[in-house]
């Protein structure tokens, strides 16, 4: 094994064999587009990245996609990166290539994030009574409340809140969006002009707000998430439960945030 590989599970040793091969295919892929070659060493030394990139967005995965299939993207998303950059746009490397990676990871994840009409509309009345009764009460609804108006199960309510997730991924996790990323709000910023500045301050804001009337382990879970960057594997140790009982907590913790922001925004506040 060598000290690459070491301390890695069976599945992440296959995904970091896969990202290889799949940086010599785009190698070769896009080998004449470009006058100089690509130097595989220098480009391997991002794979990390790669991977940590994958990693955040497995949360989203739907059937039949595997963590293998967004390594493999984000590997081509790498290569595209070397082959495209221009250091006259004082960029560092490796930040124009997160970026290259996740937009390829995002492509990958888009293309297999497809929810029927119906799972659409059960997602829509979810939301509108969710909004209701928050508008009621000032607080979102439980799980079991939800369930028994909406005459689900509780497992039920569940699976709509990760199809809710699926559905509004591109406007929690992904930047360049009509709603800023969630992960680049919470995370510190001051290189933005001025007026940017001032918006994200206003968001930050209502976030927060929207935040601290999550329950205690929604709230933890989304500080740990996006602002300490652990993974659900990490979560589940420390709150000392299951993977996909974190998974639960993340969808519904995003669900209601979804649902005090947009109460928020139709009351013009």
């Amino acid at each position: 094994m060598s000290a690459e590989t070491k301390g890695l599970t069976k599945p992440q040793q296959a995904a970091r064999k896969n990202a290889h091969r799949c940086l010599k295919a785009a190698q070769r892929a896009y080998a004449g587009q470009k006058t100089k070659p690509l130097d595989e060493q220098q480009i391997a030394q991002f794979l990390p990245l790669v991977h940590k990139i994958a990693q955040r967005a497995a949360s989203y995965l739907r059937p039949p996609l595997t963590y293998e299939d967004l390594v493999s993207a984000g590997a081509v998303g790498l290569v595209k990166a070397a082959r495209d950059y221009d250091a006259a746009f004082h960029t560092e490397f490796k930040t124009y290539a997160y970026i290259r990676i996740k937009g390829a990871i995002l492509d990958e994840l888009r293309g297999w994030a497809f929810i029927p009409a119906n799972v659409h509309k059960q997602i829509r009345r979810t939301i509108n009574l969710s909004v209701e009764i928050t508008k009621q009460t000032g607080n979102p609804p439980s799980e079991e409340e939800l369930a028994e108006k909406l005459g689900l199960t509780i497992a039920q309510v569940y699976e709509t809140f990760e199809n809710a997730r699926v559905q509004q991924f591109l406007s929690i996790d992904n930047s360049g969006e009509d709603t800023p990323a969630l992960g680049n709000i919470l995370a510190s910023s001051n290189a933005k002009p001025p007026d940017e500045q001032f918006e994200q301050a206003e968001l930050i804001d209502r976030l927060a707000q929207a935040i601290q009337q999550l329950d205690q382990r929604q709230r933890q879970l989304i500080l740990l998430y996006y602002q300490q960057h652990l993974t659900m594997k990490q979560i589940a140790e420390v709150f000392n439960i299951t993977e996909p009982r974190v998974s639960q907590l993340h969808a519904t913790a995003l669900f209601n945030l979804s649902v005090k922001l947009r109460q928020w925004d139709d009351s013009g506040q």
